[in-house]
């Protein structure tokens, strides 16, 4: 009969590990989430009442005045001189903290990594730091961790899951195709997104879900190369799978109907709402969401469908908008200046812009009806588009579709 060992826990920092090389099977860690949280400063309650009762026990570990901060890694403009100081210094830090992981892990062993972060920013780093340090992701799942009641979940959009990332040592300083490459994250991505959309995920957790399994496409090189040898960046990497999972996305909340009847800029609003709701996005990942679909969210802000203050991007619904285009040229536009119309009782306009412009295409009324669905109870654009699908029983639309369909 096997002796149980006593487990042993130590006190210090993770990229200075006292172990020797090759030394465990798996290694477990939930390391920072970038920004998200200051440890040692939430600590710090905890720790002036500790080192008032115990810290005579334990003299070593409350030494200071209060908790270390100086080398926790954490993104923290404040205290690393500004964002892109903060996002290096988080980015250096848990790099080395990764290389210390590959150090003392077996050559066969793995290492479990939970993260949860709502940017593509901190999953960069994350992801980046792994590809430097010598490990490659092998398997991936979204776990529900977060709880949704909780303050900074209200108005923003959040994560409900984190994920729990199994990687190994890269064995090999194999060079990748950036085409193949793509391929296999396409695959990929092809297997797990039904998965993850039967699983019921939506909004932030089912864009940073695929993130796994894209890299477990590309974590495998020791880097990939365009065709003109020009490295290939994670950013570029995760973009490339933002815009396939976008893709689908949208294809699945219009059910499969005719995603090339139906514009960018319609595809962006209606994957903004199913994804986020009402909730807004920091002004990046709304660049980046914009950009999965191929729009431009600066023009799209002096179009007056989104609007931009301190940094936080909100999509405005069609009550809220103030300026239109004097012709509407995408389908969501004539989506909202129809809803306008129809609020106001302008039956005989309505019926014109509808005649004019999308009113012959099914596609205008599935998004009617796929962003109404994605909206709660007793929310006004969801009452507006609810009564133009209404109204849709009482037209008589004649003539030929102007955008050369056959659909009425």
């Amino acid at each position: 009969m096997k002796t149980l060992k006593i487990p042993q826990i130590h006190w210090g920092s993770a990229i200075e590990l006292p172990y020797p090389d090759n030394f465990f099977d798996a290694v477990l860690t939930d390391p920072p989430y970038y920004d998200n949280v200051n440890y040692s400063a939430l600590s710090d309650f905890f720790y002036v009442w500790l080192k008032r009762t115990v810290g005579d026990l334990y003299p070593e570990l409350f030494a200071t005045p209060l908790t270390p901060k100086t080398d926790e890694i954490v993104a923290d403009p404040y205290r690393q001189g500004g964002p892109d100081e903060a996002a290096r210094f988080f980015e250096e830090r848990i790099t080395q903290a990764f290389r210390e992981i590959h150090r003392v892990l077996k050559p066969d062993g793995i290492a479990v990594i939970v993260f949860a972060h709502k940017t593509t920013a901190a999953w960069e780093s994350i992801i980046s730091a792994l590809w430097r340090a010598g490990l490659y992701m092998t398997a991936s799942w979204p776990i529900y961790t977060e709880m949704q009641a909780r303050l900074n979940a209200q108005e923003t959009a959040s994560l409900a899951s984190s994920i729990y990332m199994v990687c190994r040592k890269r064995t090999t300083e194999e060079i990748g195709d950036f085409g193949e490459v793509q391929e296999e994250i396409r695959r990929k991505l092809a297997e797990k997104l039904p998965e993850f959309w039967r699983q019921g995920l939506q909004g932030s957790d089912f864009f940073m879900s695929a993130i796994g399994p894209a890299v477990e496409a590309f974590g495998k090189y020791a880097k990939v190369v365009k065709l003109s040898g020009e490295e290939v960046s994670v950013r570029e990497l995760l973009d490339f799978a933002r815009r396939v999972t976008a893709e689908f996305a949208v294809q699945r909340i219009l059910e499969n109907g005719n995603l090339g009847a139906v514009d960018l800029e319609t595809q962006f609003y209606l994957l903004w709402r199913w994804s986020y709701g009402q909730k807004s996005l920091e002004f990046d990942e709304a660049r980046k969401l914009a950009q999965a679909r191929g729009v431009d969210l600066e023009f799209l802000s002096r179009k007056g469908l989104v609007r931009t203050q301190r940094g936080i991007t909100r999509l405005l619904p069609p009550q809220e908008r103030e300026r239109w285009p004097e012709r509407p040229q995408t389908m969501i536009d004539a989506l909202q200046l129809a809803a306008i119309l129809w609020k106001r009782g302008e039956a005989k306009e309505l019926d014109e812009l509808l005649a004019n412009t999308y009113g012959h295409l099914e596609a205008f009324w599935q998004v009617a009806q796929a962003v109404a669905e994605t909206l709660p109870e007793g929310n006004e654009e969801r009452r507006l588009l609810h009564g133009l699908l209404g109204h849709r029983k009482t037209l008589r639309l004649e003539g030929p579709d102007l955008f050369g369909g056959s659909e009425g």
